[in-house]
């Protein structure tokens, strides 16, 4: 918890510390999303980039305008917000966005993971500051009308006639979920590390039941029966 002198009138410095913890974590995951959407922005290529690639941009700037807003909300609770990409690595939760250069369904089918974490995120921080900070709560909500704006531009390239949402490369979107969970990135890579041998061991069999050596497959006996016959 932050050390606080003081804080702002009405707030104990041990309320305030509880809002600010909470800010920091939200400011390094609107900085991080700022830099993923240009990421996405500058790697996505196929017969949808114009649209994906000019989309992108003014969420940029809206996310960035988010970060400012919030590191200005945590030095006026009394603290020093943090934005340097050292602290940011270190204290996420989440790993970095995976995927480089790919198609835009690619890209958006992970994004959408992306923005759901963004959002889940902040909606419990709405919740948190409920009886500690009706003002930190405030721009929690104003972020996430946006953030969800956002998120429906993203779904909307995904989803088909029927309303369901489509997937880009097999294994995108579990990369991306992996890469904002830690400890599921690891259990998807032990997942696959273990399914893989599996496969190989099921063709082996396949191949050697089809055709097992030094016996003849009843095929063949009745082939050979039918050879002796036609020459008798």
């Amino acid at each position: 918890m932050a050390h606080l002198r003081y804080t702002v009138p009405g707030m104990t410095t041990a309320e305030a510390g509880m809002v600010i913890d909470t800010l920091r974590m939200r400011l390094h995951s609107l900085n991080d999303l700022a830099l993923t959407l240009k990421h996405i922005h500058w790697n996505v290529v196929g017969p949808h980039f114009i649209a994906v690639h000019t989309m992108l941009d003014p969420q940029v700037d809206a996310v960035r305008t988010m970060a400012d807003q919030t590191a200005e909300r945590i030095s006026t609770l009394g603290a020093s917000p943090w934005g340097t990409a050292g602290v940011l690595v270190r204290e996420r939760n989440w790993d970095d966005y995976t995927i480089g250069r790919a198609d835009a369904i690619e890209h958006l089918g992970a994004l959408d993971l992306v923005y759901s974490g963004v959002i889940a995120d902040h909606r419990a921080a709405v919740v948190k500051f409920d009886e500690l900070d009706l003002v930190s709560q405030d721009m929690m909500i104003e972020h996430l009308r946006k953030l969800e704006l956002y998120h429906w531009f993203v779904r909307a390239h995904l989803e088909n006639a029927s309303g369901a949402l489509v997937e880009g490369r097999a294994g995108a979107r579990e990369e991306a979920a992996a890469a904002r969970t830690p400890k599921a990135r690891k259990a998807a890579v032990r997942k696959t590390a273990a399914r893989k041998p599996a496969t190989k061991r099921a063709s082996s069999g396949a191949a050697k039941s089809t055709a097992p050596k030094g016996r003849a497959t009843k095929t063949t006996k009745t082939a050979k029966r039918s050879t002796a016959s036609s020459s008798k």
